[in-house]
């Protein structure tokens, strides 16, 4: 539901089918399980992902992503690529950063003293305390600092649509410009001014624009983007 109406125009933007689903601790889905998450609780959710396509029957995908999201759209390019036409990455983060902690940090004291929690209970229910402190734990953890899936881009080759806010407050351009340069396959960065970390629900005509021209530059008929969800 955090999606709101967005897959369903980016379905009347492409042409396509879209198939979205809440990742695990997210939305409708079951709890997060008892153990912390690790150095590769993203490739984890890569395999995730891979295997929800093949559940679906979905062989041949565009994979849109969101912050968490972004960079699991952009592992499962990496392995396993043999389901995967093209990525839309947005807010991706490749590697750990002052401007992501830095957000992570406002959002904690958002959550000890204001209503995030609340907030994030609307579209997680009660699940939304325990995947709060997941996605807060994780990233300022000294653990996770190091962090950083620069080198497995070069398996990357297939056409990759990247999208930023200027003003993202869990991360800057850098993290566009290390994908740009680390993928093997074809890139477009796109970088909307004065837009924050989530440009599909600040100027979703934007997004939908710029998704809708890179899909057409790929010619003959793509498989169903693919939402792994948000953050």
């Amino acid at each position: 539901r955090l999606w709101r109406d967005f897959p369903e125009r980016l379905g009347e933007s492409t042409g396509l089918a879209v198939l979205a689903y809440d990742r695990r601790g997210h939305g409708a889905s079951d709890p997060l399980g008892p153990d912390p998450r690790t150095l590769r609780y993203l490739h984890e959710q890569a395999d995730v992902l891979e295997r929800v396509l093949a559940a679906a029957g979905v062989d041949d995908a565009v994979l849109f992503g969101h912050s968490d999201g972004a960079s699991i759209a952009l592992l499962a390019a990496a392995l396993h690529p043999r389901r995967v036409r093209a990525v839309v990455a947005e807010a991706a983060h490749v590697f750990v950063e002052e401007r992501t902690l830095a957000g992570v940090r406002e959002a904690r004291t958002e959550a000890e003293r204001g209503d995030l929690v609340a907030r994030l209970a609307r579209h997680h229910g009660d699940k939304a305390g325990a995947l709060a402190s997941a996605w807060i734990g994780t990233w300022l953890s000294d653990a996770f600092r190091p962090w950083n899936v620069e080198a497995e881009l070069r398996r990357i080759r297939c056409p990759v649509l990247i999208l930023q806010g200027a003003e993202d407050e869990y991360g800057t351009d850098a993290q566009v410009h290390a994908i740009a340069r680390g993928v093997s396959g074809a890139s477009r960065s796109v970088i909307f001014p004065g837009l924050r970390h989530t440009p599909h629900r600040e100027a979703p005509d934007a997004v939908l624009r710029a998704v809708a021209d890179f899909l057409a530059e790929l010619g003959g008929s793509p498989a169903p983007p693919f939402a792994p969800g948000a953050r």
